[in-house]
């Protein structure tokens, strides 16, 4: 009988000692690395260009409308209707953004090396869902910080200038965050339902852009009713029409701005993005649980 031949070489493995991190660092880790990713932070140079060329887009109007407004000392765009003016730019960061952070997953496979973690299922979407909020929001708000700065000292007015733009700019910041909310909602449950980050893509423009022609047939039809309810057919116009609503004056200036023709149905309005929203993410933690399952 040969003799074994076979030796066992010690190569320096440990067992680990360490803290073990819980679900709070995993989901911040998770977090972290979503927020990251929405502006190509730690990736190529090519992740980069999509959304730093946004970046600079809001940033370019932010300054010039704080210029134009130190040179004639009025108001060109408020802050409101800047976090208005930008919700194009909106649209296709979220339909870039929003498969980076969940198709790329999906189509790798990589989601049953997450779920074998003590991480319960629905961390994963929600600390997603989590980061492309707060990328849309600071993609809305930062900008209007820099109005603020630019405006609060150059008023001529000391610390009640301030004060004032101050009052103007919160809500400004929380109309960006209700933005930010409903479109990141979306965008991340349209973009989980494929692996393809093209179809994804796709998916979300459509959503946000081909119920638009839903509102203009609303708004002709004779009712006075119906065209008053018509901006609930679009995630765009009914985020509008509630800043419209809760906002008034701050989003319309000497100069003109944005009429919202929604009669007493405010309250309305504000029910139905609360509805919306808590759908999406049900339906976006539903999706998971189907995932994690499969």
């Amino acid at each position: 009988m040969p003799e074994p031949t076979g030796v066992i070489h010690d190569i320096g493995y440990q067992r680990y000692t360490g803290p073990r991190l819980g679900r709070r660092q995993v989901f911040g880790a998770l977090y972290g690395h979503g927020l990251r990713t929405a502006f190509g932070l730690g990736r190529s140079a090519k992740a980069k260009i999509f959304p730093w060329l946004i970046v600079a887009i809001v940033v370019v109007v932010a300054a010039g409308a704080t210029a134009v407004r130190t040179q004639i000392g009025e108001v060109v765009l408020t802050y409101a209707q800047f976090a208005d003016a930008m919700s194009w730019l909106v649209i296709f960061f979220v339909a870039v953004v929003a498969p980076e952070l969940v198709s790329r997953d999906l189509r790798s496979g990589v989601l049953p090396l997450y779920f074998s973690r003590p991480l319960p299922r629905s961390d994963y979407p929600l600390a997603k869902l989590a980061a492309l909020v707060t990328a849309l929001w600071l993609l809305l708000g930062a900008p209007q910080l820099l109005m603020f700065i630019g405006a609060a000292f150059t008023t001529g007015k000391g610390w009640r200038g301030a004060w004032d733009e101050l009052l103007d700019l919160l809500p400004g910041l929380l109309y960006a965050g209700l933005w930010a909310v409903v479109f990141a909602s979306i965008g991340l449950l349209v973009a989980s339902l494929t692996g393809k980050r093209a179809f994804a893509a796709g998916g979300v423009v459509a959503v946000f852009l081909m119920t638009t022609p839903i509102v203009g047939t609303l708004q002709v039809m004779p009712s006075q009713t119906v065209n008053e309810l018509a901006l609930l057919g679009s995630p765009s116009t009914m985020v509008q029409a509630i800043g419209g609503w809760a906002l008034g004056d701050l989003l319309v200036t000497e100069n003109g701005g944005a009429s919202y023709q929604i009669g007493g149905f405010g309250p309305l309005y504000a029910v139905a993005a609360v509805l919306l929203v808590a759908g999406a993410v049900a339906l976006l933690l539903a999706r998971y649980r189907k995932v994690a399952s499969a």
